[in-house]
């Protein structure tokens, strides 16, 4: 989820994702290799907004108002046709990607203190994250498995609250967007 290692995270941290089953057969191998958040029990996902409220702030009040934020966006498609680079990070790229600036803009709206990626990043850049800190060789390799196996679409009708215990992510909640 977070595009660091996930021993920098702290027990509690949470974060909303959009899951990509689609991408599954096409990365779970190199994310599992490649991919600290994988190792860490997150599947296959785009990330809405990293970091969230501390789960200790999470209450019903929140629980409601994300439900509500939520609920008033439209559920939507995405496809990845192509891979994407960031420093040091291979992804696939999930477009069109205005929903999901969206959505993030909305819950970063709602709670300010929460900015998308606390802040570090002028602009979003949705991503489903496949390897990162590989040398070029490496991601080159995963670029040419991958050409193969795109394009995928995938529907988007839920954002996932995930909640890190100290060593994996567990998902607390399932939030739907409308229909």
């Amino acid at each position: 989820m977070a595009d660091d290692s996930t021993s920098a995270l702290q027990t509690g941290q949470t974060g909303l994702i959009v899951r990509i089953p689609e991408a599954e057969p096409a990365v779970r191998g190199w994310r599992e290799r490649l991919d600290p958040s994988a190792q860490a029990g997150v599947p296959a996902h785009v990330t809405v907004l990293f970091p969230f409220l501390d789960e200790s702030r999470i209450d019903a009040p929140v629980y409601s108002a994300l439900a509500e934020v939520l609920v008033s966006r439209q559920a939507f498609d995405l496809r990845s046709e192509r891979c994407g680079r960031l420093p040091e990070v291979l992804y696939l790229v999930p477009e069109p990607d205005t929903q999901l600036r969206q959505l993030a803009e909305a819950i970063a709206d709602r709670w300010p203190e929460a900015p998308p990626y606390g802040g570090r990043f002028a602009e979003i850049v949705p991503h489903l994250t496949i390897a990162q800190g590989q040398e070029d060789s490496v991601v080159e390799e995963v670029e040419v498995d991958l050409v193969d196996r795109l394009p995928f679409t995938s529907h988007i009708s839920s954002v996932e609250l995930m909640v890190h215990d100290g060593t994996k992510w567990q998902e607390r909640a399932s939030f739907a967007l409308g229909e």
